[in-house]
């Protein structure tokens, strides 16, 4: 019982560099980039797993699926359209 495999999220963390971290079950695996300042992130998550879900459906391995997840979500903050007036959403285009 339990998971093989476990993702921490390191979005909600504090200082410069945010950083996931991956148990593959044999390693802890870190995926870093550097701390974007902006309210634009609502719906992290879910893109994140939804984009890992793809990678694996695509035949990649689980590093690899998190690896090109973890970059898409910072490039889909990096270039959020700014709607809102709160946590706005990502750009997923």
């Amino acid at each position: 019982m339990g998971s093989d495999h476990v993702l921490f999220k390191g979005g909600h963390g504090e200082g410069d560099v945010m950083r996931d971290v991956l148990w593959s079950g044999e390693a802890f695996i870190s995926f870093e980039a550097p701390r974007q300042q902006t309210p634009h992130t609502h719906g992290t998550g879910c893109t994140l797993a939804t984009a890992i879900a793809c990678g694996l459906a695509q035949g990649q391995s689980l590093q690899e699926a998190v690896g090109r997840a973890h970059a898409y979500v910072q490039e889909a903050i990096r270039t959020a359209p700014g709607l809102g007036a709160g946590h706005g959403p990502l750009n997923h285009s």
